[in-house]
């Protein structure tokens, strides 16, 4: 049996019982872990360090059917080390008993619920998906580590979303150490915070107390998804058709995590509907009544979508790398916008044109940029009503969708 006693936020090792300790063979755990607890002198002892060598110690037991305790931070089933134990020897041989988290102890320092959060860990990770997560929800916890810890959050979404607010907690449950600082993203970014920080809350202060939840977590997904373009403010009918939207979200395959652009974003429609399946979006439009539009329908739908107020592919220099791109829209500039986002998507490009001469250009500078292309044309009709109370088709107007796919052993090494 392997025994996992989960510290919490209390360091102590005073709900750590004796008995469970004196009858263990073998004692795994951080160094402060180690030296907060009596240990009988007949226990081996392993401080954590590199896995790989704790867990062989770990089977020697096993075989060998002599109990083990290994003591670890917070609630250890929480991005903790039973996932580990639990592949290496199987969920039937742990007695897991749990501590509260970090991200319980820091909500809770705040009086906020946290069912609503969104929780994710850049401990040994890219901060990247941690940031993205933090542009598109109101609530996220971050679990920090070496290069992704609070300045490194803080300088990502200093330009982005200024009106953020970070919590940083740091030596939670220390009585002396213990701190829980709120500062806005260009603060965290300017200082140094140590090595004692736990987690990082990045709050929508407007929206960190949310509607009542029957299922946790912080994304749920809509019940539909390609909405009716009466969902959305637009003008003169110029926004991407139902049709040609759902097989694009198809091919952008948005989710939580990533980023995606909205070039040429008429009304916003593919940026809201990206941004309700959890991904961060940024539309981009040059016409200023459009950027407006493109607002008023983010704030419909709940969601939050930055809109920048330019033409591409300038708009996009200083843009982040994106995931996904959706190109909207057309105009002789075409190939020179689907080239830029094709050199810095990371996964795929979805192109929409109306004009058939814009194909192959568009074609070229996707396959000229490594992507696999293909594509379809769309034609559709929709029932319309006639006197009599009979229906006819009504064709709506043909759209050439074309994609390109970055190949998977390209795609984690573009822009780097």
């Amino acid at each position: 049996m392997i025994t996992v006693v989960g510290m919490g936020t209390d360091a102590s090792g005073a709900h750590v019982p004796q008995e469970l300790l004196a009858d263990a063979a073998l004692v795994v755990g951080g160094r402060r872990h180690l030296e907060a607890v009596a240990l009988p002198g007949t226990a081996e002892r392993v401080v954590l360090g590199p896995l790989a060598p704790a867990l062989e110690r770990i089977a020697g037991c096993v075989a060998d059917r002599r109990p083990v305790v290994v003591l670890a931070s917070g609630d250890p089933g929480f991005f903790g080390i039973v996932r580990a134990l639990a592949e290496r020897f199987g969920p039937e041989v742990l007695r897991v008993r749990p501590g509260v988290s970090s991200v319980a102890a820091a909500f809770a320092r705040l009086g906020l619920p946290w069912d609503d959060a969104v929780v994710v860990s850049a401990h040994g990770r890219d901060a990247r998906t941690a940031v993205q997560l933090c542009r598109a929800h109101p609530k996220v916890a971050v679990l920090t580590g070496p290069g992704a810890g609070p300045a490194e959050l803080g300088a990502a979404l200093a330009e982005h979303c200024p009106g953020r607010v970070l919590v940083v907690a740091s030596a939670l449950g220390d009585p002396v150490r213990e701190r829980v600082e709120r500062v806005t993203p260009a603060e965290a970014a300017a200082r140094d915070w140590g090595t004692a920080v736990n987690v990082v809350l990045c709050l929508d202060q407007s929206r960190a107390l949310g509607p009542v939840r029957t299922v946790a977590g912080g994304f749920e997904r809509p019940a539909g998804w390609a909405l009716d373009e009466a969902e959305f403010t637009h003008r003169d009918s110029m926004i991407t058709k139902f049709e040609v939207r759902a097989l694009a979200l198809a091919r952008l395959g948005p989710r939580p995590g990533e980023l995606v652009w909205d070039v040429g974003a008429g009304s916003g429609s593919v940026a809201v509907e990206c941004a309700r399946l959890g991904a961060a979006a940024v539309a981009v439009e040059k016409a200023a009544d459009g950027v407006e539009r493109i607002r008023a329908n983010a704030a419909a739908h709940g969601v939050d979508v930055r809109v920048v107020h330019g033409t591409a592919p300038a708009a996009l220099e200083e843009l982040d790398d994106p995931d996904a791109v959706f190109v909207g829209g057309g105009g002789r500039e075409l190939p020179a916008v689907v080239t830029a986002c094709a050199r810095r998507a990371r996964r795929t490009v979805v192109v929409a044109m109306a004009a058939l001469d814009r194909v192959p250009a568009a074609r070229a500078a996707l396959t000229a940029a490594g992507l696999a292309c293909d594509g379809v044309l769309l034609q559709s009709s929709r029932l319309a009503p006639l006197p009599g109370d009979v229906t006819r088709l009504a064709a709506a107007n043909p759209v050439f969708l074309l994609w390109g796919v970055r190949p998977a052993a390209h795609s984690e090494g573009v822009a780097q």
